[in-house]
């Protein structure tokens, strides 16, 4: 639940605020750093309320703590062994988790190398700078142009958020002025 809490604390937050409603949060179920999700059942919507989650985010981490539950949500050793479609399936149905989000969690958490996140802004503006592109491919176009990386997606991702990173700093670096 440490991760899942963390992440819904943080959600279009600044991140002073969001440790403290953390902080609160962790306080409730001291001595340990962060509840089980039978734990976290157990709390009074209130009482989340009380430590700054607002009413969304109560009923994200109560979505999060029945679905850990119900096994909808693997644990750590289930979640390992699953194909990323798998994870995508089962993750994109709790309340507030997009496709984007579990992709972001396949490659930044779970370090899988076949994960092109065609709905990410950075992804495509690197394809439409890396391919020389004059519009931003859609996420189907940038999909069929991604499959050439298979089955090294994650690091071809890595490479376009970069490609995009540059194409922006040669667009905003100021021209010469001529001389007269």
């Amino acid at each position: 639940m440490r991760r899942w809490s963390t992440r819904v604390a943080h959600q279009q937050l600044h991140g002073k605020a969001a440790e403290t409603i953390l902080g609160r949060f962790r306080a409730l179920f001291a001595p340990a750093r962060f509840p089980t999700a039978v734990r976290l059942a157990e709390v009074s919507d209130e009482a989340l309320r009380g430590c700054g989650f607002s009413r969304a985010k109560t009923a994200a981490l109560r979505d999060i703590a029945e679905k850990t539950l119900s096994g909808v949500v693997p644990i750590s050793r289930a979640i390992a062994r699953m194909s990323d479609e798998e994870i995508i399936e089962r993750l994109t149905t709790v309340r507030g988790v997009g496709r984007w989000t579990v992709e972001m969690l396949l490659i930044f958490k779970l370090g899988r190398p076949d994960v092109l996140p065609v709905d990410d802004f950075g992804v495509r503006n690197g394809m439409r700078a890396a391919f020389g592109l004059a519009a931003m491919p859609t996420p189907k176009e940038a999909l069929a142009l991604g499959e050439r990386w298979r089955p090294h997606a994650t690091t071809a991702a890595w490479y376009l958020w970069r490609a995009g990173e540059a194409a922006a700093k040669v667009k905003d670096t100021p021209k010469p002025k001529p001389k007269k």
